[in-house]
């Protein structure tokens, strides 16, 4: 075999700038980044994969994949050593030197995470980048697709669509979420009432635990399968890949996108709705958004705006019929419905104009803003003269806004125990609270994290308690945080309870026994049992 002696050169000149950059910083992260290269396979170099804050492209690699501008400011703690995995050989040479160094490792695969665990911490860390190692290998045949953590929902909805008009898959309305973060965390779409989550369709893994050994469904065995389809998988190990079941859809759905005001009877149509949005038909979904805007024609020039945002596996007739005999009130006609494709339902939803080239959905660059997001549950319909309280309180607190994504269907069919996310009978539907501004700082954040928590306090009394229910793809660092020492089970343990209620303890045996020093630990992840 021939040598490349250019290759060579520029692989020894990639170390030593590499031992170089090291020796500038600390002997610890030195002895890592040493350990990396004497780890690194001769057919697949780790050198390429390395960069640290002396690296000339570090800065764009980190900020690549930060989607909540809170967690890029100057202050935030940023990682001595970013690895930009290419090969599941570089994932094992993080292990195996993190562990020896025991040194933070945080993995991130489409920086998604709300308050940003997958990228930011209070010590010494590394990020360990899964965005390159994004194959999507689809068999029609099985119907079932191998899909890496590195890949977004785009990629994997925009490969689908190449194969199939009559399949699709039951996950985020977000096509710029990474498959890894979102998968472990439990997912969900609009199709979740008609085929469960994300992690309901989830058949097999690639993961790698830590001792750096790779493992399928079989030989990891059914408790740490269990675990990592919807109890955070970088509590355990890391995943590869995701194997995935491919659902049915018509070549025909239909979508709608109807608004109302307090002036337009937005109230007694919202009452309407929390009776019968659990109880409609499975093919059809309809979330709520609830906003505050102007209005000319109320005191204090703001009024409540309600969005009906819809997904129904049918045609147009079906849904205006469906929609006049439950929802009435909300006037549904034929001329507010678009039939289109799957694939161009996804457009819709993500706010893209419907006739867009789909291949749009490959693009991995969302508009960025500042962000704070709490979840809550729902078991009981709200009063309609409280849902007029929470309206004056949205208007006080505005720009704060929720959305109600509901349940029923196949989701109060799936046993509570079936996969670690407990949300299943019994809830009507799920609350998301958000804000989103567009300035930086501190004092800025502090102010609309704080209306965010302000319109989450006042709903306690319409929500679940004992506990009060928290959804992980959600992430919410105010629930509670793990500084994994002495008490962190105890720790663990409260927000733990709320993300997962029953299944917690399952998830703390599970995390024992397979990673018993506690290596792969962020600010929420499962702890050990004491010992």
């Amino acid at each position: 075999m021939a040598i490349s002696w250019p290759l060579v050169v520029s692989l020894l000149l990639s170390i030593s700038s590499l031992a170089t950059s090291a020796s500038n910083s600390d002997p610890v992260h030195e002895a890592f980044v040493q350990c990396l290269l004497d780890n690194s396979h001769p057919s697949h170099p780790i050198s390429e994969a390395i960069f640290t804050p002396q690296s000339p492209s570090y800065a764009t690699v980190l900020q690549s994949y930060i989607r909540n501008l809170r967690f890029n400011e100057t202050y935030t703690p940023k990682p001595f050593l970013i690895l930009t995995a290419l090969h599941q050989s570089h994932i094992q040479a993080a292990i195996i030197c993190a562990k020896k160094g025991n040194i933070q490792m945080k993995i991130r695969s489409g920086g998604h995470d709300y308050d940003g665990l997958s990228y930011v911490a209070t010590v010494p860390f590394f990020v360990l980048d899964m965005f390159n190692l994004r194959s999507i290998d689809i068999d029609m045949e099985t119907e079932t697709v191998w899909v890496q953590s590195g890949a977004i929902l785009g990629e994997l909805y925009y490969r689908i669509s190449e194969l199939s008009k009559t399949h699709g898959f039951p996950a985020g309305v977000c096509p710029t979420v990474g498959v890894g973060g979102h998968f472990t965390g439990g997912g969900y779409g609009n199709m979740m009432r008609k085929y469960g989550l994300t992690v309901d369709n989830i058949v097999d893994a690639y993961f790698i635990d830590v001792n750096g050994r790779i493992h399928d469904r079989k030989s990891m065995g059914e408790d740490l399968f269990w675990a990592i389809r919807g109890g955070g998988a970088a509590s355990f190990g890391v995943v590869l890949a995701y194997k995935i079941k491919l659902v049915s859809v018509p070549e025909i759905v239909t979508v709608f996108r109807v608004e109302k005001t307090l002036e337009d009877n937005a109230t007694d149509i919202v009452d309407q709705w929390q009776h019968v949005a659990s109880k409609l038909p499975k093919e059809l979904f309809v979330r709520l958004v609830i906003d505050v805007v102007n209005s000319s024609t109320r005191t204090g020039g703001s009024t409540v705006r309600v969005s009906f945002i819809s997904l129904f596996l049918g045609d147009s007739k079906t849904l205006v019929s469906i929609m006049n005999e439950n929802l009435p009130l909300l006037g549904l006609s034929q001329s507010d419905c678009i039939e289109t494709s799957w694939i161009r339902s996804v457009l819709f939803w993500t706010n893209i104009t419907i006739d867009s080239p789909t291949d749009v959905l490959l693009n991995r660059t969302p508009s960025l803003s500042y962000l704070k997001r709490k979840s809550d549950y729902v078991k009981q319909p709200i009063p309609k003269t409280a849902l007029e309280g929470i309206w004056e309180k949205m208007i006080e607190l505005q720009p704060a806004q929720m959305i109600f994504n509901p349940y029923g269907g196949r989701m109060a069919e799936i046993a509570s125990t079936a996969t670690p996310f407990p949300h299943r009978a019994g809830n009507l539907w799920k609350i998301q609270y958000l804000a989103n501004w567009n300035q930086g700082g501190a004092e800025t954040a502090q102010r609309y994290i704080e209306l965010t928590r302000k319109l989450h306090r006042y709903m306690t009394p319409f929500v679940s308690k004992n506990p009060r229910e928290a959804f992980l793809n959600y992430r919410d660092i105010d629930l509670g945080v793990n500084h994994n020492d002495r008490g962190s089970y105890l720790e663990g343990r409260v927000y733990g309870i709320k993300y997962f209620k029953g299944n917690f303890n399952r998830l703390v045996h599970i995390k024992t026994k397979v990673d018993p020093t506690n290596f792969f630990r962020n600010e929420q992840s499962i702890p050990t049992l004491p010992h």
